[in-house]
């Protein structure tokens, strides 16, 4: 592996290669680890032991309804694409290193041999205190949501979902152990475009935040990672449950 100034970690997504081959295009080369997400099992597991079976049986639903819809309106997604000439796979001789978990060994062992200026992450397990530890040069964070008002999960779908359009947006910050909580870089802020969709939300999001992600390894580059304070009230969300889908659906229109 030949050294790459950034290695970036990720579960993968059409809307997180927009992200990469962004960055690609002004660093050149960047090394991508992709992680193995978690099983259905183990995820449902996991939410079930901090929110309760009911809850995480209308977010199943909610998921499961998402899916079946997606296929009707994938069209939406493809015009975001289009409009914005975003690429959303991986290149031909992309650099990909796969790993059982973004706190494996194996994690470590990239980033000693590539000697990165950033780790950047984006749609990927939280790190442990142990794995950022490790990590010598500054580790930095895509989140599709504006922080920290709306951490954690459909960050964009949340804004609109509470009346908030002002804040559909998403953030690039400072990794800490805590979910989506380190210091904000930098925020970019857009508007859903008629048709848009929870489907689509992180399409769009993606293609008016590349910039500030482009900025954010710029900065580090620089030596310059300068943190602001958004004085916004700090909040965690997952995924909608059906019926607060339908919900705000038929209430407000955000689907």
């Amino acid at each position: 592996m030949e050294r790459r100034p950034i290695v970036f970690v990720t579960e993968g997504g059409e809307h997180i290669w927009a992200i990469i081959n962004s960055l690609t295009d002004r660093f050149g080369p960047i090394a991508v680890v992709l992680e193995t997400p978690y099983s259905k099992r183990e995820l449902l597991m996991r939410r079930a032991k901090k929110l309760g079976w009911v809850s995480v049986a209308g977010q199943l639903g909610t998921m499961v309804l998402i899916r079946v819809a997606k296929s009707f309106l994938s069209g939406g997604i493809e015009r975001i694409v289009a409009k914005e000439k975003l690429k959303t796979g991986p290149r031909s001789g992309q650099e990909i290193v796969a790993v059982a978990s973004a706190n494996s060994p194996e994690l470590i062992d990239v980033v000693r041999k590539l000697e990165p200026a950033v780790v950047f992450l984006a749609s990927c397990r939280m790190l442990s205190a142990r794995t950022l530890a490790a990590i010598p040069c500054p580790v930095i964070n895509y989140h599709s949501g504006i922080n920290p008002k709306y951490r954690g999960m459909n960050g964009g779908y949340w804004a609109l979902a509470t009346g908030d359009h002002g804040n559909f947006g998403s953030t690039v910050h400072i990794v800490d152990a805590g979910v989506d909580t380190g210091s904000v870089l930098y925020q970019a802020r857009g508007n859903p475009a008629k048709g848009d969709t929870i489907a689509s939300y992180a399409m769009r999001q993606a293609a008016f935040s590349r910039d500030i992600c482009i900025k954010s390894v710029e900065d580090v580059l620089a030596g310059q990672l300068t943190p602001v304070d958004t004085g916004l009230p700090s909040q965690q969300w997952y995924h909608p449950t059906i019926w607060q889908y339908l919900w705000t659906g038929i209430r407000r229109g955000v689907w």
